[in-house]
């Protein structure tokens, strides 16, 4: 079988191995920039747990992906801290047009 080797598993190439650390990398500081954010803008959300790990993860991509987009040629990371603050400010416009969705600040009858 090839790409298999007994003695250390599934053998990548450095592309490889470099996409999926970038994919867990993002995962970790997503989690901790959701949680950030969730301290920022408390209260009651329509989503638990799960939800604000998966607004984290968005919030970071959407945050890190502007900057780089006007930053053409920079890569932005969020183990950096421009990555840190725009990864929680990404992540509070989704936690707040979430919360806007969910009918937190609406008043009924």
């Amino acid at each position: 079988m090839q790409g298999f080797d007994p003695a250390q598993g599934v053998v990548l190439n450095d592309t490889a191995r470099h996409l999926i650390n970038d994919v867990l990398v993002w995962i970790g500081f997503g989690t901790v920039i959701g949680l950030l954010a969730k301290a920022i803008m408390p209260g009651r959300d329509p989503g638990g747990a799960i939800a604000t790990v998966l607004m984290g993860i968005g919030g970071t991509i959407l945050g890190c992906g502007t900057m780089s987009y006007f930053y053409e040629g920079e890569r932005v990371v969020p183990v950096s801290p421009l990555g840190m603050v725009v990864g929680v400010m990404g992540t509070l416009i989704i936690l707040f047009f979430y919360k806007l969705l969910g009918g937190y600040y609406f008043i009924e009858g």
